[in-house]
């Protein structure tokens, strides 16, 4: 079975993690909330308090198949700040691993020099900051080991992104007709 992180940050966009979270859950995908405060209760954004599944130091990421960033600001400032992961990603990055990302947090990426070269995406006017990328506006771009998308409006296709990549695209697809999403006329 796949084993997926995403990461909490003070100032997290909740929407974007916790509907990828659901989605995958759905799914019996396993998906952890890794918080990298030190403490299990973050607070998102606007001000929602998440419940993380562990603290990053406690964390083993040996059979960790994806990383996930989940954009907002501070967040992603908070994730591009802590070197513990930023050290992670890279690791990952080295070994071929999927990494993904939404929102601002694609330019955690960009940073660490892992869009060289790879369409990307991220929240509109941060473009600049996707360091190295083929820039699109597409609401989520996968190339090679790197999943990319633009914001809040884009999580459930980003989520179901994810799941296609494990389950398929008829999981995928399905998934999106019982939460009610996009257009009835796709099937399965």
């Amino acid at each position: 079975m796949e084993e997926i992180r995403i990461f909490l940050a003070e100032g997290f966009e909740e929407i974007e993690a916790l509907t990828v979270v659901d989605m995958l859950r759905r799914e019996e995908m396993d998906i952890k909330m890794v918080s990298i405060t030190g403490k299990e209760i973050v607070t998102g954004s606007h001000n929602i308090s998440v419940k993380a599944d562990i603290l990053f130091e406690k964390a083993d990421f040996t059979k960790t198949d994806m990383l996930i960033l989940p954009g907002g600001m501070p967040g992603t400032e908070n994730l591009r700040a802590f070197s513990p992961l930023k050290d992670l990603i890279c690791l990952f990055q080295r070994e071929g691993k999927k990494l993904a990302a939404i929102c601002a947090a694609p330019t955690v990426f960009g940073d660490l020099g892992i869009l060289e070269g790879k369409r990307a995406c991220c929240y509109p006017g941060m473009e600049s900051q996707l360091k190295g990328a083929k820039v699109t506006e597409e609401k989520v771009e996968i190339d090679g080991n790197v999943i990319t998308s633009r914001g809040m409006g884009t999580a459930i296709p980003f989520g179901a992104a994810i799941i296609e990549i494990y389950k398929g695209k008829e999981a995928a697809l399905n998934l999106k007709k019982k939460i009610v999403y996009g257009h009835m006329e796709e099937k399965a």
